[in-house]
C-alpha cells in the first residue's frame, strides 16, 4: 500500500506541506494521548491489537450456524451498522467462488417498496435476521426489526428466537432489555466505540464472517496498519488539509472497481459525520470510474475548481481476460488487442489523472497491490486513522454527530411522535 500526494505538494508548494505536516504530527500526538476532545471513543484506536481470540471464535461459531440454518442473513441497520460489513462483503466476495451465506441489508431506508421486495425475496428462502443498533430506537433499523421479526415468527413460530441475532450496546438501550427479555443471542457493540468506527467490532465483523470472509486476515491488515500505516495516515491528513487550506472544499473518492462503491459509501460517512461541523470540513463525494466519467467527468474536469480527488487503485484484480483479436477490426480496437482489461484500466486511471491534474485537480494517489481480507483491514484502519488526525487539525471534536439528530426532530414532530 503506498500513497502519493506529489501533486497536492506542486498544487501548493513545499513549504506549506511542511507546515502542515507539522500540525498533522501534533494532530496524531494529540489523538494518541486521549486528551482531545471525544476521548470518551478513543477504543477503535487499538482495537485490532485488543481483539481476542475468543472473540473471534464466538463470532466465526455463531456465523457458522447461520450458514448451515439459512440461505440469507438480513442485516438491519443504518449508517456506520451497516456500512461497514456492506463495504467488506462488497470488495471482498467474487461470484465465482463465494464461500458463505448471502447477506442482504434492511433498515437503511423507509421504502416501503424495498421492503415488500425483499419480503417477497425471503418466502421461499430460510433466513436469519442481524439486528445492530447501539441503542434500539434509531426509526429505520427499529421499523424493519418489528417488520422482519413479525415475518420470521411468521414462517418459523417459536422457533424464530434461534433465528435472531443481536448487536448492541453492553448494558443499555432497547435492543438489550428486548435481549434480556427474550434470550436472543447476542454481540455488544463496545461502549467506546462509535458506528462509523465499528467494523472491526461485531457490528461488521459477523456479517462479513457470515458472507464467507477470513475475519481473522482483515483483523491481521488493521493490526498492520496500527504498526505501520502511522506514517501514511499523517500524510493523507496533512495533503487534504493542505487542499482544503487551499480552497479546494470537496474530496471525490475514486475507484476502478464497481466491488468498491460501498466501501466510498463507507468512507463518505467517516469523514462526513466526523468533520462537517461548526460551518467546516471537507465534503466528501465519490464517482466509480471509468462508469462516472461518462456522467460526472465533464465537471470533474470544467466545473468550479473547488475540488481534489484521492483514488483508490488495485493494481492486481487478479483478471486475466483480454480484449480479442478479430479478423477486420470493425470496431476500431486493434491498438488494444490482446491487451488485459486489467492494462486498459490501469492505462484509464492514470489518463484520467493526468487529464485532471491538467484541469486543475490535485490527485492523491493509493495504490493496492491486490484486494484481500488483509489489506482490506488495513486500508480500513489507515482512513480510520487519517480521519481522527484530520478533525484535530480542522479543530472539531471527529467522534460526535450533533446535527445528526435535527432531521430527526423535525420528522417526530410531523409523525407526533409524544414529546415532539
Amino acid at each position: 500500500m503506498k500513497i502519493n500526494i506529489d501533486d497536492c505538494i506542486r498544487f501548493s508548494d513545499g513549504k506549506k506541506f511542511e507546515s502542515m505536516l507539522r500540525k498533522a504530527k501534533k494532530a496524531d500526538r494529540l489523538l494518541k494521548s486521549g486528551k482531545g476532545a471525544g476521548s470518551d471513543y478513543l477504543g477503535w484506536l487499538d482495537l485490532p491489537k485488543r481483539i481476542k481470540k475468543e472473540d473471534i471464535k464466538l463470532i466465526n461459531k455463531a456465523a457458522a450456524k447461520i450458514q448451515q440454518q439459512s440461505d440469507v442473513l438480513v442485516v438491519i441497520g443504518i449508517g456506520g451498522s451497516y456500512l461497514g460489513a456492506r463495504a467488506a462483503i462488497e470488495a471482498l466476495t467474487d461470484v465465482r467462488n463465494i464461500k458463505g451465506t448471502e447477506v442482504i441489508f434492511v433498515g437503511n431506508n423507509i421504502s416501503g417498496k424495498y421492503v415488500e421486495s425483499v419480503l417477497e425475496y425471503l418466502k421461499d428462502k430460510d433466513y436469519s435476521l442481524n439486528v445492530i443498533s447501539k441503542s434500539g430506537t434509531t426509526v429505520e433499523p427499529a421499523i424493519a426489526f418489528r417488520i422482519f421479526k413479525e415475518a420470521l415468527y411468521e414462517k418459523y413460530k417459536e422457533k424464530a428466537k434461534d433465528r435472531i441475532y443481536i448487536t448492541t450496546d453492553p448494558v443499555k438501550g432497547a435492543l438489550r432489555s428486548i435481549v434480556e427479555k427474550e434470550g436472543y443471542t447476542s454481540f455488544e457493540i463496545p461502549a467506546d466505540i462509535g458506528g462509523r468506527y465499528s467494523i472491526l467490532t461485531p457490528c461488521g465483523l459477523l456479517p462479513i464472517a457470515v458472507a464467507g470472509i477470513d475475519i481473522e486476515q482483515m483483523i491481521s491488515g488493521a493490526k498492520d496498519a496500527l504498526k505501520n500505516c502511522t506514517e501514511m495516515s499523517v500524510t493523507y491528513a496533512a495533503a487534504r488539509n493542505l487542499m482544503y487550506k487551499s480552497k479546494k472544499t470537496i474530496e471525490i473518492m475514486v475507484n476502478y472497481d464497481p466491488s468498491m462503491h460501498f466501501f466510498t459509501e463507507w468512507w463518505k460517512q467517516l469523514y462526513g459525520e466526523s468533520e462537517g461541523k461548526e460551518n467546516k470540513g471537507i465534503f466528501p463525494a465519490g464517482v466509480d470510474n471509468t462508469t462516472d466519467l461518462h456522467s460526472m467527468g465533464q465537471y470533474i474536469q470544467e466545473g468550479i475548481r473547488n475540488i481534489f480527488e484521492t483514488v483508490v487503485y488495485i493494481k492486481d484484480d487478479m483478471s486475466t481476460i483480454t480484449v480479442p483479436d478479430i479478423s477486420d477490426n470493425s470496431d476500431g480496437l486493434d491498438y488494444i488487442k490482446n491487451k488485459s482489461l486489467k492494462y486498459v484500466n490501469e492505462m484509464a486511471m492514470r489518463g484520467t489523472k493526468s487529464a485532471h491534474l491538467e484541469g486543475d485537480v490535485p490527485v492523491i494517489l493509493i495504490e493496492l497491490e491486490k484486494m484481500d481480507a488483509f489489506t482490506f483491514g488495513k486500508l480500513i484502519y489507515f482512513f480510520e486513522r487519517a480521519c481522527g488526525i484530520s478533525g484535530y487539525i480542522l479543530g472539531v471534536n471527529p467522534f460526535d454527530q450533533p446535527g445528526v439528530e435535527a432531521y430527526k426532530k423535525s420528522m417526530f414532530k410531523l409523525l407526533g411522535k409524544p414529546g415532539y
